[in-house]
Parts: C-alpha cells; sequence; structure tokens
C-alpha cells in the first residue's frame, strides 16, 4: 500500500504547480481555440512531467542536499549557478507580479462599487507581507492540503456546469495564433524549484519517489483540463483575462485562494533566495523580496504594460525555459560524473541528443517570448 509520504509528496508538488497560471489557460485557450491550447497542455505536460523527473534523478545521485542553484554549481559551474539563480528570481517576480494583478482584479470583481483594483492589490500585497514578517513558515505546508481543497472545487465546478458545456466551443482551432498558449502553459506547469525539498521529505521511501512526481505533475495537467473545459466550453469566447472573473463570486473564491497560498509561499523562496544564495542583508532583502513585487506592479498595472496572462507567457517562456535548460544538461552531466556512485531509484533515459532536442524547445520558447 502506498504510504502517507507518497501522498504528501504527490500533493505538494501539485500544490507547488497549480497557481495562478490556472487562471490565465482558459482565456489563451479561447483566443487560440481548444484544440490548439490541448494540443500544448498534452505535449508541454508530458515535457515538463520528464524534467521533474531529470531533477529528480539528479537529487537522488548526489550526496547531500542542495537547492537548484546548488546542483548547478556541482554540475555546470559557477555560470550555471548564476544562470539558475537569475531565471528563479525572474520566475519568481512574475509570478508575484501575477498574482498582485489576479489578486487586484479578483477581488475588485467581488466587492461592489467599482474599486480601482490597484486598491486591492496593495492591500493585499500588505497582507501577505504582514503574515510573511511574522514568519508564519508554517502556513507553507498550505500547499498539501489545499491542492485537496482545489480538487475539490475544480471537480464540482466541472461537474456543475458540464450540462452547459457547447461542443462548437471545444472543436475550434485558431492557426494564426498557435504558439500563444506555450508560455501561459508553461508558466501554469512549473514546479522545479520544490523537487529538491521533495527528495528530503521523501527520505526512506526513494522507490516511491518517480510515482510521486509523476502522480503529483499530472494532476495538475488533469485539473488544467477541466477547469478549461468549463470556460471555455460554456462562455467561448466570452472568458475573461482573469477567468474567474467571467462566472459568480464562489468561483471567483477558487482563483482568490489559489493565488493566496501560491503568494505565500514563492515570497518566502524569494526571501530564502536572496538571504542564502545571494547572502543579502536583512535590510537589503526586505527590499527586494518584499517593496520591489509592489513597486513593479504599480508601474505596470498603472501603466498596462502587460495583461495578466501575457506577465505569465513571458515568465513561464523565459524562467521555465532557462532553467529546464540547465536542469537536462545538470542530469547529462551527472550520469557522466564519476564522483557519484550512487544508483538513483530515477534513471531517465536521456543521451546527448534527447538533451539537444528538448533544449532546443526550450531556448525556442525563449526566442518566441522575446520576438513575438
Amino acid at each position: 500500500m502506498v504510504n502517507k509520504k507518497f501522498w504528501a509528496t504527490a500533493f505538494t508538488l501539485s500544490g507547488t504547480i497549480i497557481g495562478a497560471g490556472i487562471l490565465g489557460l482558459p482565456y489563451v485557450f479561447s483566443e487560440s481555440g481548444f484544440l490548439v491550447g490541448f494540443f500544448w497542455l498534452i505535449f508541454l505536460g508530458g515535457i515538463m512531467t520528464f524534467v521533474n523527473l531529470c531533477i529528480g534523478e539528479v537529487t537522488l545521485r548526489t550526496k547531500g542536499h542542495h537547492q537548484l542553484t546548488g546542483y548547478a554549481e556541482k554540475y555546470l559551474g559557477k555560470w550555471g549557478k548564476r544562470i539558475m539563480s537569475l531565471a528563479m528570481i525572474f520566475g519568481l517576480y512574475s509570478a508575484l507580479l501575477a498574482y498582485l494583478i489576479g489578486e487586484g482584479r479578483s477581488l475588485s470583481g467581488i466587492f461592489p462599487g467599482n474599486i480601482n483594483p490597484i486598491i486591492f492589490g496593495f492591500l493585499f500585497w500588505g497582507l501577505m507581507n504582514l503574515l510573511i514578517r511574522e514568519g508564519l513558515r508554517g502556513l507553507k505546508k498550505i500547499e498539501t492540503y489545499s491542492v485537496l481543497i482545489i480538487i475539490i472545487m475544480v471537480f464540482t465546478l466541472f461537474i456543475k456546469f458540464a450540462p452547459q458545456i457547447e461542443m462548437s466551443n471545444i472543436i475550434t482551432f485558431n492557426p494564426e495564433k498557435f504558439l500563444l498558449p506555450m508560455g501561459v502553459v508553461i508558466f501554469a506547469l512549473l514546479g522545479f524549484t520544490s523537487i529538491p525539498k521533495l527528495r528530503e521529505e521523501i527520505s526512506g521511501n526513494e522507490k516511491l519517489f518517480k510515482k510521486a512526481i509523476i502522480i503529483g505533475s499530472l494532476i495538475p495537467v488533469l485539473l488544467n483540463f477541466l477547469f478549461i473545459a468549463v470556460f471555455v466550453g460554456v462562455l467561448g469566447r466570452e472568458v475573461s483575462e482573469v477567468a474567474t472573473l467571467s462566472f459568480g463570486y464562489l468561483v471567483i473564491g477558487i482563483g482568490i485562494f489559489t493565488m493566496f497560498s501560491a503568494y505565500l509561499v514563492l515570497s518566502f523562496a524569494l526571501k530564502d533566495t536572496f538571504k542564502y544564495d545571494l547572502k543579502f542583508s536583512k535590510k537589503i532583502n526586505f527590499i527586494f523580496y518584499s517593496v520591489f513585487p509592489l513597486v513593479l506592479y504599480l508601474i505596470f498595472e498603472r501603466f498596462a504594460l502587460v495583461s495578466f496572462t501575457q506577465i505569465m507567457g513571458i515568465g513561464g517562456l523565459v524562467s521555465g525555459g532557462l532553467m529546464g535548460i540547465l536542469i537536462i544538461l545538470m542530469n547529462y552531466k551527472s550520469k557522466k560524473d564519476t564522483r557519484n556512485d550512487k544508483k538513483p531509484e530515477i534513471n531517465i533515459p536521456i543521451g546527448l541528443i534527447g538533451a539537444i532536442v528538448l533544449s532546443l524547445i526550450f531556448i525556442a520558447g525563449i526566442v518566441l517570448s522575446i520576438f513575438f
């Protein structure tokens, strides 16, 4: 019988992955056509699961415990650590910015009076930073439990609205916007940073690690599919950028709950990155993990520099692409490293050609995000 550690590991991974991305997917699916989006969800879902397994193998091959930056330095050198740090920081800022935009608009949609979403975004930021400064790290564990709540919410939503889904909205295909969903899908499926920590949590049950990563990676794919099918199937092209704003208060609550837990966890991750990896002082750290995201939010939202889905698309392609390439290279190098005498419970068959092909897919995504 699969034990509690297995489910805790799988659900923690799923909880890390599920965030604001799920709220942006219905909009890009409606723009590109559901069939186009479905292709990217399955194709990239498989790739992201594969890369999660790649970093899982690296953690099992390597003695001691490290974060992604530590593994990058060990197998790729200082340059690998620097690029990994930059990619993680860029991804974290992109996510926090998307969450502030999403929460501001979601809360504005609940309260009457047509209040500016920026005010609600600022209040949400204040609450989050109060919790962070109080040191409530135990709230990070909300990931494990929130995924169960989100699963129930999404399935309830699907069951309720499934009879209203129109097939004419599902069989749409817009080749002119074929690439549109790519970045948002990657953003919605990112969970690389949690794998090293999960390796520690499942200690003593390493034989279950591969299965836990696969299950934990595929749960968000299924939830995303059901969530998108409801919004696109019922509303067609009338889906708003923050999808939950298209329905009533209860559905908006799903988005608020999802982004609340994700923002808190990612803020702790950003804080720890500046503290442990970059050795920032306490005051400088506070500016970068707390004040800077607010400044970005106020500037980007006030002057409408990017939309909710654009920031997720850019963050997914650049951050996810760079981390994906580095993880693939780390996996390839770890297999060749004679210092590793551990036989891992995960052994991903990836040769030089496979590493090159996967890297080219991520490079293509990065190039597309820059020029298009």
